[in-house]
């Protein structure tokens, strides 16, 4: 986006809005296979309406990972969002598993053999951003539409503020000067709540946790501040919007603010580079931003199935670079190695460390001991710093 004054929009959406809860059944399906087998392949997809999940996609694994256990992991995910409506209850929702074994020419492409390495999990493209509009290295509506749902949801899980529910919405837009965010011009949510609350019950319960997510300073006008626009929200979740894997990709990523390549990321293993691949990116370009090469900067990579070697590496820094994007993109490749092995080892990608990804974006979060978001981590920042233009 061009350099200026101009007002950019982002929304997120909260882990009990219908299709998060089907990315985090599928998430949960991935962690139980690479949790028993780091070598599992998964691509799953849910679907979710009134009091019924179901699976299908395509599997190779453990044995242990049984029909069973599934639903039994299904059940207590559900339940910790917080789901016990009559219309969606984690103990009464009826689930249908239809996984199968994976295709053997999918599995011919992407398993290493001889002297040919571990292959894409697929062709396509992925994008990874990171500009310095939030410490977190994310761009700022986004960044703020995440953290007001997702402290909604620790305070609702913890019993700290009563009446709302776990389908909940966001949407902040912001006032950018010189290219800079600045301030609030609106916000927007909406979230499922107890009968018999009204309005502007509703939106005193949100209003502290939309002041603490902005910056001092940063609030709408009070005439722009809009919570449950439509004066009611009691039915939601899977009840009143069925939902499926992989339609918040936007959520997921930048909030339009940067590329995407147009693969969701959820219930995939991560041979597959739609996944892996958009981790390493947002790695990557995270950690030019973090070593003062540029302000701002989006990398892209494609592939094609069965091939570990990148197809292309681009590089943009949008006019804020301080060494060429052509210097920049060689010497990325000259240090880090962006096929699909490599990524998944270089990022500990094989554990089962996705079910908590589902919800609040993929990126712009902290990185976890065990291995959860390591693609957050600015260990490369030394490699490049010494990068003169």
């Amino acid at each position: 986006m061009a350099q200026g004054n101009y007002v950019f929009t982002s929304e997120s959406v909260s882990e009990g809005h219908p299709d998060k809860i089907c990315d985090r059944i599928s998430d949960t399906v991935v962690d139980l296979y690479l949790g028993a087998d780091p070598l599992s392949r998964v691509a799953c997809e849910t679907l979710s309406t009134t009091n019924r999940i179901i699976l299908a996609g395509e599997v190779r694994g453990s044995s242990s990972v049984t029909h069973a256990v599934i639903e039994d992991a299904i059940r207590a995910a559900v339940r910790e969002i917080g789901y016990e409506q009559e219309g969606f209850h984690w103990r009464n929702a009826e689930i249908t598993n239809l996984l199968h074994e994976q295709s053997s020419d999918i599995a011919v492409g992407v398993d290493a053999a001889g002297n040919k390495d571990e292959g894409a999990g697929d062709q396509g493209i992925m994008f990874g951003h990171a500009c310095r509009e939030t410490a977190a290295l994310m761009p700022a509506p986004i960044h703020y539409s995440h953290a007001i749902l997702r402290d909604m949801a620790e305070a609702r899980r913890g019993g700290k503020v009563k009446g709302l529910g776990p389908d909940s919405k966001s949407q902040i837009s912001l006032q950018y000067e010189n290219g800079k965010p600045v301030r609030a011009t609106s916000v927007v949510i909406s979230t499922q709540h107890d009968d018999g609350l009204d309005q502007n019950e509703i939106r005193e319960i949100v209003r502290p946790f939309v002041e603490k997510a902005l910056p001092a300073g940063w609030m709408c006008p009070e005439e722009e501040f809009y919570v449950n626009p439509t004066g009611r929200f009691v039915i939601g979740g899977p009840d009143g919007d069925a939902g499926l894997t992989g339609r918040k990709i936007i959520v997921d990523t930048y909030g339009g603010a940067a590329p995407h390549g147009g693969g969701a990321f959820s219930g995939k293993d991560p041979t597959k580079v739609d996944r892996s691949a958009a981790y390493a990116a947002r790695w990557v370009a995270k950690n030019v931003v973090a070593a003062e090469l540029a302000e701002k900067c989006t990398i892209q990579v494609s592939y094609a199935i069965g091939v570990a070697k990148p197809l292309s590496i681009y590089v943009n820094t949008y006019g804020t670079g301080r060494v060429s994007e052509e210097k920049l993109g060689a010497h990325l490749q000259s240090v880090v190695d962006l096929s699909p092995r490599a990524i998944r080892e270089r990022l500990g990608l094989s554990a089962p460390i996705y079910a908590r990804t589902a919800a609040y974006g993929h990126f712009g979060r902290e990185p976890d001991a065990d291995g959860g978001f390591s693609w957050e981590k600015l260990d490369l920042v030394d490699d490049l710093k010494g990068l003169k233009a």
